[in-house]
This record gives C-alpha cells, sequence and structure tokens, in this order.
C-alpha cells in the first residue's frame, strides 16, 4: 500500500519544510517508499482532508497523520519489523528533547539568517502570500527582518554548541549511528541548505562533518535534493 506523503514545495522542486525533511529522513531510515505530494504555500486546499492547514501530512492506508513528530511516532509503532527511528530504550527522550530544543533554540536564531532567501525561493505565486503572511507575523518587512551579519551568524553557531560538544566524541548525536534525535536538528540545516545559499558552519566544525555523513546517507538522497552547496 502506497505511503503518500504531503510537503512544501519551491522553485525547481525544493523540499520547504524543516519538518518535512524530518520525515523524509524517517522514512529513509525506516526503508520505507512513499509518494511525494507537493503542496504550495497557497494551495493548503489539498490537505484539507486532514483536518488543518499545515505540512508535513501522511497518508499511510486509511491513517492520516499530521505533525511530524506523530508522523514519526506512527512510522516506529506501524513498522516494528523495521529498524528502529529511536534506536535503544532511551533514544525516544533524546530524540524528543533535542527536536524541542532546535524548535526553540536553534529556529529563531536560523530564521533571522534566511528568510529573505527562502522568500526566493518560493514560487513566484506563493511570494504574495509568503511576504505578507510572514510580516505580518514579525511585525516588519522581510527586508528588516533578515539579518546576515557576521554577528547574527555567530550567535546562530553558538546556539549549536551543545550539539558540537556531543559530537566531539562521537560521529552522531545518537551515538556510532543516526536515530531521529539527528534527523530533528538536520532537517532544520537541510530546510536552509535548500533555501539560502549562506555558509552556516565552517569545515572545521564537528558539525559540518556530521552534517556532510547525513547528506551522504541513504544512497546520498539528502545531498542530492535541490538546494545551494553545503
Amino acid at each position: 500500500m502506497t505511503i503518500r506523503f504531503y510537503d512544501l514545495v519551491g522553485t525547481d522542486q525544493r523540499r520547504m519544510s524543516p519538518y518535512g525533511w524530518r520525515v523524509r529522513m524517517a522514512l529513509a531510515h525506516k526503508g520505507l517508499d512513499s509518494e511525494w505530494v507537493p503542496v504550495r504555500f497557497t494551495d493548503k486546499e489539498i490537505i484539507g482532508f486532514s483536518g488543518q492547514k499545515l505540512v508535513p501530512v501522511l497518508v499511510d492506508g486509511d491513517t492520516t497523520i499530521h505533525d511530524s513528530w506523530a508522523i514519526v511516532n506512527h512510522l516506529e509503532a506501524a513498522y516494528p519489523d523495521r529498524p528502529s527511528i529511536f534506536g535503544d530504550s532511551g533514544g525516544k527522550a533524546l530524540a524528543e528533547f533535542v527536536m524541542h530544543w532546535t524548535n526553540t533554540q536553534v529556529h529563531p536564531h536560523l530564521i533571522k539568517l534566511i528568510l529573505g532567501d527562502v522568500f526566493r525561493i518560493v514560487l513566484p505565486e506563493d511570494q504574495p502570500y509568503f511576504r505578507e503572511s510572514r510580516e505580518k507575523r514579525f511585525g516588519m518587512t522581510l527586508e528588516a527582518f533578515t539579518d546576515q551579519s557576521p554577528e547574527r551568524l555567530a550567535a546562530f553557531r553558538a546556539a549549536l554548541e551543545p550539539m558540537r560538544l556531543c559530537l566531539a566524541s562521537r560521529p552522531y548525536l545518537a551515538g556510532s549511528a543516526p536515530s531521529y534525535a539527528d534527523y530533528a536538528l538536520f532537517g532544520s540545516l537541510q530546510w536552509a541548505r535548500c533555501g539560502s545559499p549562506l555558509k552556516l558552519l565552517e569545515p572545521s566544525d564537528p558539525l559540518y562533518g556530521w552534517r556532510q555523513r547525513l547528506l551522504e546517507s541513504f544512497d546520498g538522497m539528502p545531498g542530492k535534493a535541490v538546494g545551494f552547496a553545503a
């Protein structure tokens, strides 16, 4: 039975959601094929059947799930014979922590850096909505909100220090192999790579090598996605 995966699309079929990337990595981890259904910012009626207007949405047989964390938990429960997304017994708690930490401590820095670039690769027909909705949310123009100054980039990099310290002693946040703890942060950095040419990480940064390993995972699927050079 085909799994249908609804996720945001930008120009050149770019995948436009950090949460969608988390799900995409989880599907690959489980070895599950899915049919991608692209969703434009201004065409949310296509996911109206889910009872809300946000991506990602997953349809697995008769089951419809929205919210990336709920989707990942569904995949783990529905396919127990496939590799665990969370790894060992403490893996789910670690993954949930990294997810919340990324959402609350990393995203505020990241969005300040890349929002103006993301606007430029939103589909032209979606750009008026994107601009209006984001300017209403942040109370200023996209141009005024976006800040790629050295100070802002340094603040973003400093926010990543807890993960950097973890990676100094192991190849992945989860240990010797990646799990959803890794995908939760990677999904956000992959969203940035798809949407902005800004060089977020220095090659000497342990996070740079970690990201490269994940870009090369699953036969290079993440690295082959349309985006800017990492």
